[in-house]
């Protein structure tokens, strides 16, 4: 059989299928675009010597403090079991109904004198205190993920634009995993906001290659402080790891006391329940408010993300006043149903005695009159 001519209907069908195969390629090719700058850029600790001083540095990464409750992990234990639900134990885990969203009525306001505190859903939230403004952990892309096309994609909308966002003062990275520190994001920042970054050591390098201006990196070991006009800011320490490519733990993790002249916010970041969180309350406490993690939790990674149980003991540590939940609810990250941690967080809450606020994505609670429970998630999943 002679082979198909270019001009007959077999070449015309190769051709065709070539060029498919040439649009696919091209396709990922440009959806991958964004990868090595996405990654960001790992430390030199050869050069940078504050990286390399770190008392929580050595053997070439960053380590977690000594702890009786949870192990010094690298990165989560991920076993075929754990690997067989990821890939087949999907029912539940995420919302059948949209999740409701609040816009905030736009126009400038002064920030608020008092405590209030805006969750945008994940681990995003803006928190005013005494007349400033501090923004956590802002991811407002579609995925949280280091390609657009590629990854955990966002359950709700944001609920405001992040060029809507009022001046803030400053904004706090916990640790550089892609739902908490994103390059998109950071670079629409960049344009639309002035505030100084504060995050841990090491995460730095990733925001000079997506082009912060170096005056507006503040790069902190644990327990060291800033101070920007009558907000001082403290890294303090987490049970957690960090990692955006193959490398691990190249840079440091943590999590925020935000202090104005009388009223405190504490900020939990990522983190396993550990003996920290009592020597935080000690040494910084009381606090009117603490956003705690409590979604994304199971037994195969304990050490480094808390159930809501846990959540509400490291409340009780932190000898803080009203609880407000984050890290849930945006994306689909854990194992466990959709709205599992927030009931859980309920039940455990009330038991404690523990005054909780649970906000939809973009509601504001005032600390000092938070609104009251209305289970707004029931009946979503």
């Amino acid at each position: 059989m002679s082979e198909a001519q270019p001009g007959s209907t077999g070449g015309r069908g190769r051709l065709l299928a070539l060029a498919a195969l040439a649009a696919v390629a091209g396709a990922a090719a440009w959806s991958l675009r964004d990868l090595p700058a996405a990654f960001g850029r790992r430390p030199d600790a050869e050069r940078e010597e504050r990286v390399r001083s770190s008392p929580q540095y050595r053997d070439g990464v960053f380590h977690n403090a000594p702890s009786s409750l949870a192990r010094d992990t690298a990165r989560p234990e991920i076993d075929r079991g754990t690997v067989r639900r990821m890939l087949f134990e999907r029912e539940g885990r995420t919302p059948t109904l949209p999740v409701p969203t609040v816009r905030t009525a736009g126009g400038p306001r002064q920030a608020a004198e008092g405590v209030e505190i805006t969750w945008y859903g994940h681990a995003s939230a803006l928190v005013e205190i005494e007349g400033t403004r501090v923004l956590l952990d802002p991811i407002w892309s579609d995925r949280c993920s280091p390609a657009a096309h590629v990854g955990p994609k966002r359950l709700h909308p944001v609920p405001v634009e992040l060029e809507e966002l009022p001046p803030v003062d400053a904004v706090l990275i916990s640790h550089d995993h892609y739902d908490h520190l994103d390059m998109a994001t950071v670079k629409r920042l960049v344009l639309s906001q002035s505030a100084p970054f504060a995050v841990p050591l090491g995460i730095g390098g990733h925001l000079r290659r997506w082009g912060v201006p170096e005056h507006r990196i503040i790069e902190l070991d644990w327990d060291e402080t800033c101070t920007l006009g009558d907000l001082v800011l403290t890294l303090t320490s987490a049970h957690h790891f960090s990692g955006r490519g193959l490398t691990r733990n190249t840079t440091l993790w943590g999590s925020w006391v935000i202090a104005g002249p009388t009223r405190k916010v504490f900020y939990t970041g990522d983190s396993g329940y550990f003996e920290g969180y009592r020597a935080i309350g000690e040494q910084h406490g009381p606090f009117d408010a603490a956003l705690v993690q409590i979604g994304a939790y199971d037994e195969a990674w304990s050490d480094i993300h808390m159930t809501p149980e846990d959540a509400v003991q490291a409340h009780r540590d932190l000898d803080a006043g009203l609880l407000v939940p984050v890290h849930w609810c945006t994306f689909n990250l854990g194992l466990h149903p959709w709205a599992e941690p927030v009931e859980r967080l309920l039940a455990e809450a009330k038991a404690q005695a523990v005054p909780l606020a649970v906000p939809r994505p973009g509601e504001r609670v005032d600390v000092d009159n938070p609104p009251e429970l209305d289970g707004w998630w029931e009946g979503l999943a």
